[in-house]
């Protein structure tokens, strides 16, 4: 009888891992708003949903590195849901306090950029696999705001 639990949860597993999948991408990372505290970023994401039905998202979590060092980091509780059989488009704000990109004057050097690496978690309710994270990764470089930004 074990026997049999055993070749029923490997079928199960088996199956489960053939499940088509949500899969998201960063299709840009760029200046949002510049203000007296701090340097607004608005991160570009694009998820594609393969289910014939939309799927609520039930949370969006995010870290922004730079340099090696966590510059940037938050939550967005409830951003809505993924369109079924679409690309759903979602913008995510990511705030970097200027302490911080004071902090980063090494990896600004003379081209006055940062590199960045920016991780995503999207947290989706999917039928049958149950809450599962959809990670996201991007590498790249963001201009720092200049003095014609402010004015």
């Amino acid at each position: 009888m074990a026997s049999l639990l055993d070749k029923a949860k490997d079928f199960v597993a088996d199956k489960l891992t053939t499940i088509p999948k949500p899969e998201g991408s960063v299709t840009d990372v760029d200046l949002k708003d510049v203000n007296r505290d701090s340097v607004e970023y608005l991160a570009k994401v694009s998820v594609t949903n393969p289910y014939s039905h939309s799927i609520p998202i039930g949370e969006i979590s995010f870290t922004f590195h730079s340099a090696g060092r966590e510059i940037g980091k938050g939550k967005i509780p409830d951003p809505g849901s993924l369109k079924a059989n679409d690309m759903t488009a979602l913008d995510i704000p990511v705030v970097v306090p200027y302490t911080i990109l004071f902090n980063l004057a090494r990896d600004v050097g003379v081209d006055w950029d940062i590199d960045y690496e920016l991780q995503i978690g999207l947290t989706v309710d999917l039928p049958v696999v149950g809450e599962f994270t959809i990670p996201i990764s991007s590498k790249g470089e963001i201009k720092l705001p200049t003095f014609k930004d402010f004015f």
